[in-house]
């Protein structure tokens, strides 16, 4: 039976000051982090401006290159499904997965629209949601990355972290077609408040749901990985959350 690690990904209100957008319908759009580090000359790394995200930007962040990680396939300037990560902290767990277990990403939110509108999961303010998964195809340490063939190696060549120069990945995480972007989040946080965990956290994951619990990596077992993707293929929420 499969196993899950959720992480938390995409704009803050730290990096770049922004949250992105998620709206009455649960729909949304990922808007990624902006990078930090230098990157190869010859790659290519869209910008925000390239994006055109819909969120309102500080004024000198829109010619700014995105970290695009993780890359999703249907997502703009994205090729296919990988996840790099340059803190051993995270590494670690993550060079762990086996092919079959499941990489997902959350986010944190802001909700944009009429809120008399929203669906009765969302938070009136920001909430944490997830927002994709990964079903993994393998998942390599940096240095086992550096060993793969050539055809293995391809299936990173647009991932954010190989684009850095230097290469500064400690693990490298490939998706395979079953992975997706979500088309709606998938709620982390409670409808009141986003600090606030719901069920898949606090009932689900080996996390408590005290403190800033959406910064954290959390864990699903086997029994609680299928009823998380249970429910995220039939949505019913109400079923759940009772």
């Amino acid at each position: 039976m499969p196993r899950a690690i959720a992480i938390n990904v995409a704009a803050n209100t730290n990096l770049p000051g922004v949250r992105g957008p998620v709206y009455p319908d649960g729909t949304f759009v990922y808007v990624p982090i902006p990078e930090r580090k230098p990157t190869l000359p010859v790659a290519t790394v869209p910008t925000y401006a390239d994006l055109d995200p819909p969120v309102e930007l500080p004024s000198d962040a829109m010619d700014r290159p995105v970290h695009l990680d993780p890359e999703f396939a249907t997502y703009p300037y994205c090729e296919s499904y990988t996840y790099g990560d340059d803190h051993a902290v995270k590494a670690g767990p993550l060079s762990t997965l086996d092919p079959g277990d499941w990489l997902l990403f959350y986010a944190t939110l802001d909700f944009h629209g009429e809120y008399d509108e929203a669906e009765p999961y969302l938070s009136p303010d920001w909430g944490v949601y997830l927002i994709g998964a990964f079903e993994v195809a393998f998942a390599v340490t940096g240095e086992e990355y550096e060993t793969l063939s050539t055809v293995d190696r391809e299936r990173f060549a647009n991932n954010a972290h190989v684009k850095r120069d230097p290469f500064d990945a400690k693990v490298l995480v490939a998706g395979t077609p079953n992975s997706r972007l979500f088309d709606r989040v998938v709620p982390l946080s409670s409808p009141a408040a986003g600090a606030d965990a719901n069920e898949l956290v606090t009932r689900l994951s080996n996390d408590s749901g005290r403190g800033p619990w959406w910064r954290r990596r959390l864990w699903f077992d086997d029994d609680a990985t299928a009823t998380l993707l249970d429910l995220l293929d039939s949505r019913a929420f109400d079923d759940f959350f009772g």
